[in-house]
């Protein structure tokens, strides 16, 4: 399992992971990984949250969380983003089925996914300075953010099919399995009562089923999902995590 983590961070993250760590497993292998999730959100929120408490001091809360969020940005290598940038150029360019397909590929940026970056990246610098204005203990608040949006995004790979024939997100969507699922979701709540008793599993469980819906949504259009609504659902449950400890 330790393989599988490393490997599964390395996947999802920028940080330089030696390939020994994780040697020996092949790519396919890699949804055995999704219970990882969680955990690999702990990681990359703990470092973000740390980025934020150690410039808090120094340059004021909004400054922080400005640089918190680009401190996750760079952690994740923009990949998330991209696929929220993606996903929102396609669905709401209301077009075909294939046609929404064709312009998730397309690498240029849209008009509605610099509208949903603006939203989202916006969206968070204000919720997170407001939850330390506040006076929430932001170190939890921030690690939890990550753990329920990538706890969430299973729920987008369960008994989901993939919209296309190849991509990443063929890795994971419609290969995981019940049990699978079931995990991951009780380790995000798990941690998320652990760290934040009371208000951390009630905001897990709105993010829980406000990803549902959206993956519903996506499902009902698209006829399907791929790498890039995985990587909106995790963008969007992080801020829907947030919004709801509000």
């Amino acid at each position: 399992m330790i393989r599988i983590f490393f490997a599964t961070l390395a996947f999802m993250s920028r940080l330089p992971v030696p390939y020994r760590w994780s040697q020996g497993l092949e790519v396919e292998q890699y949804s055995r990984g999704i219970v990882m999730f969680p955990w690999v959100g702990m990681v990359l929120g703990t470092l973000a949250a740390v980025v934020f408490l150690l410039l808090a001091p120094w340059c004021g809360t909004p400054l922080a969380a400005l640089f918190y969020v680009l401190a996750l940005a760079v952690l994740t290598g923009g990949f998330h983003l991209d696929g929220l940038a993606d996903t929102c150029d396609g669905l709401f360019s209301a077009r075909t089925r294939e046609k929404m397909l064709e312009i998730m590929r397309d690498s240029r940026l849209g008009t509605h996914g610099g509208l949903g970056l603006i939203f989202v990246l916006v969206a968070k610098v204000l919720v997170v300075s407001e939850l330390a204005l506040r006076g929430y203990s932001m170190l939890p608040v921030l690690i939890l953010a990550s753990v329920a949006g990538r706890s969430a995004v299973v729920l987008l790979m369960y008994r989901q099919r993939y919209a296309r024939d190849t991509g990443l997100g063929n890795i994971f969507i419609g290969k995981i399995g019940l049990k699978q699922t079931a995990v991951t979701l009780l380790t995000g709540a798990v941690l998320c009562f652990l760290l934040l008793p009371g208000a951390g599993l009630l905001a897990w469980f709105i993010t829980t089923l406000g990803i549902g819906l959206i993956g519903m949504a996506i499902k009902r259009t698209l006829r399907g999902q791929t790498g890039d609504t995985l990587g909106a659902a995790i963008e969007l449950g992080e801020v829907i995590f947030l919004l709801a400890l509000l």
